[in-house]
């Protein structure tokens, strides 16, 4: 058996995707949406170039995945007053009710994933995890959280 930190943690992602690719089907979604209707909740309004940003990914696949939200319902564009070729980003009742319904199947997952660690392992494991994604964007100040 492979017991390499690397394999370790491919394996507990893998199987946290694999846990939730069934809630996110049922909920009308496609992978990578959920984050993006998740950063849009919590900050109705956004622009798709922040959305890239926070999540590093490219502005060209975020679009693509804005343009399906929108397609299916979840999410609409509306015209930025400040910028005539920009849009916001808000999320329609549907899309609240996907972003709901994601919540309740992260918070299922983590409460499994995380059985029988005490409060303070759970807190350490996620400082832990936190210092893994700094060191790999070694020479960043701040995370992009936290901008």
């Amino acid at each position: 058996m492979e017991t390499t930190f690397h394999f370790l943690l491919y394996r507990a992602f893998h199987a946290q995707r694999s846990f939730l690719r069934p809630r996110l089907f049922a909920l009308g979604l496609g992978s990578g949406q959920p984050k993006l209707l998740a950063y849009t909740a919590e900050h109705p309004g956004c622009r798709p170039k922040e959305l890239a940003a926070y999540y590093e990914i490219d502005p060209a696949a975020v679009s693509r995945m804005l343009d399906a939200l929108e397609k299916a319902g979840f999410m609409e564009r509306r015209q930025d007053k400040e910028s005539r070729r920009g849009a916001r980003l808000y999320l329609t009742s549907a899309g609240e009710t996907a972003c709901a319904g994601w919540e309740k199947a992260c918070r299922e997952t983590q409460d499994r994933m995380l059985r029988g660690f005490s409060e303070a392992e759970q807190a350490q494991f996620a400082a832990l995890l936190e210092r893994a994604y700094r060191n790999l964007h070694d020479g960043q100040e701040k995370a992009p959280w936290e901008s």
